[in-house]
């Protein structure tokens, strides 16, 4: 107490929380007056927490936890099973539950794709231990398999799914698989090629959406008063260029390199937006919409 400058009453509390919430073994030992830790029998093994945490982190870590459960139950279950019985464990002891976390969080995808859980393990154990990757890939632009050999560079979650970006050896540049489409995969014991993350970030991550490449181009998009209430609050691009015009409605500049899923998310808005430029992706957003009344006709 006069070591750390604290009272009776803060000691006494300080024992009871070591004792009563983190359920460190003290006893108070008569003979010599003093409180010792039991290290016999269970608590033979016991350490100290690494960590204490306070209800509102515990709440926010629970919470995290939880998220990460319903993004890939199959995938995320059996690595965070250790992890959310010491979470109930505090939680119980806060007089909280995790049934009530997961009744009040949920995620909701649409288009989410099923993965296959050793697949993804081993990507993600390559991805970390830096080691590369020999793996069929379904192309599904093509509808072909083929053989690659990968160093992986990160893995990332795009719209409830999973993708690894990597050196393709075999092509010999910067690719983005999507995971669930790749159908057997190997670890190879080669080290990985490493990459400058500005060099992966300015091939990969340029332009709009999942598609990557150099080659960027400007989308001007209006879009009408009504759908301008969304719009403008939305970051479609770290570098896009948003106005809002005197009659409510919204122009939008975005960088593109492939305008595929930049017309699948303009479609959604139907009547209520328009390409402006460049003429390219004008025309191509005309033409599908012609073939798509089409099958109305």
């Amino acid at each position: 107490m006069a070591a750390v400058e604290v009272s009776l009453a803060t000691f006494k509390r300080d024992i009871a929380k070591l004792r009563d919430q983190m359920s460190v073994p003290i006893e108070f030992d008569r003979d010599s007056g003093c409180y010792k830790l039991n290290t016999t029998g269970n608590n033979a093994r016991f350490e100290l927490p690494g960590f204490w945490l306070q209800r509102d982190e515990i709440i926010a870590l629970a919470t995290i936890q939880k998220m990460l459960s319903q993004l890939a139950p199959s995938l995320m279950g059996p690595q965070l099973a250790p992890l959310e019985r010491k979470l109930q464990e505090l939680l119980d002891k806060q007089g909280l539950s995790t049934g009530e976390l997961d009744k009040r969080i949920k995620l909701m995808y649409a288009g989410k794709r099923q993965l296959n859980a050793k697949v993804f393990e081993t990507v993600a154990h390559a991805t970390f231990a830096r080691k590369r990757l020999s793996l069929q890939h379904f192309n599904r632009s093509t509808g072909e398999l083929s053989s690659r050999e990968i160093s992986p560079i990160d893995i990332a979650l795009y719209r409830g799914n999973w993708y690894v970006n990597a050196w393709c050896h075999m092509r010999d540049g910067l690719r983005r698989f999507s995971i669930d489409a790749i159908e057997q995969v190997a670890l190879v014991d080669t080290t990985a090629k490493d990459m400058d993350e500005a060099a992966v970030n300015a091939e990969l991550g340029g332009g709009y959406g999942i598609y990557s490449g150099k080659h960027l181009q400007r989308a001007v998009l209006w879009f009408s008063a009504e759908r301008a209430r969304w719009v403008q609050s939305e970051e479609w691009h770290p570098e896009q260029v948003g106005q809002l015009r005197a009659d409510g409605s919204y122009q939008l500049e975005v960088p593109y390199s492939d305008e595929r899923e930049l017309i699948a998310d303009l479609l959604r808005y139907g009547s209520g937006v328009e390409v402006l430029a460049p003429a390219a992706l004008r025309n191509t957003m005309k033409k599908t919409l012609h073939e798509t009344l089409g099958k109305y006709l």
